[in-house]
């Protein structure tokens, strides 16, 4: 029996990808608007589960969280213009909270005799970046487009790629059968 292990839909979807980082570049408003919607719904799913899972522990905890996402997720999805507004802020301190943890743990590096320059040097770039976003709103928005749209460009890259590495180990080849 033949069977063949490459599929053109990986390449499609490559090519589906880069075209659409060149689309989020493009439309940075139409694209900070997708992501506070898809934001919005995310959060707003999260909340309906802490709900959900604040019954079965009973947590008030929980069911307070739950709440409180259900809300934010509301408020991102019902107005678009204060979600645009407040996501890099939300993009900001994501950064700040991952630097210094990226501090932290740098330091627990050096604790331990291991190298840990690095890991201070880019805990340190991602604190400045984060008070640079929360300074200069703008600043912030055009951050988050030029990330997203970097990220699903170079998915699609790397996509291509792939396909066209893989597809010399991808030839028919026969398969026998011990029956």
């Amino acid at each position: 029996m033949l069977t063949n292990k490459c599929s053109i839909w990986h390449l499609i979807a490559g090519v589906i990808m880069i075209i659409l980082g060149m689309i989020v570049w493009a439309n940075p408003i139409s694209s900070l608007m997708a992501m506070a919607i898809y934001v919005g719904a995310v959060v707003f799913i999260l909340g309906c589960g802490y709900v959900a899972f604040s019954f079965s522990e009973s947590s008030g905890w929980y069911l307070v969280i739950g709440l409180l996402d259900i809300f934010i997720g509301l408020i991102f999805l019902t107005n678009l213009g204060l979600s645009v507004q407040t996501l890099p802020i939300f993009f900001a301190l994501w950064i700040l909270a991952a630097s210094t943890m990226q501090l932290a743990g740098s330091y627990d590096l050096y604790r331990l005799g291991q190298p840990w320059g690095w890991s201070m040097f880019s805990g340190i770039l991602g604190v400045i970046l984060a008070f640079i976003i929360l300074t200069y709103q703008n600043f912030g928005e055009m951050a988050l487009v030029i990330t997203v749209g970097t990220y699903i460009f170079a998915y699609g890259l790397i996509s291509v790629g792939e396909y066209f590495y893989l597809r010399q180990f991808c030839k028919s080849t026969p398969q026998h059968s011990h029956s």
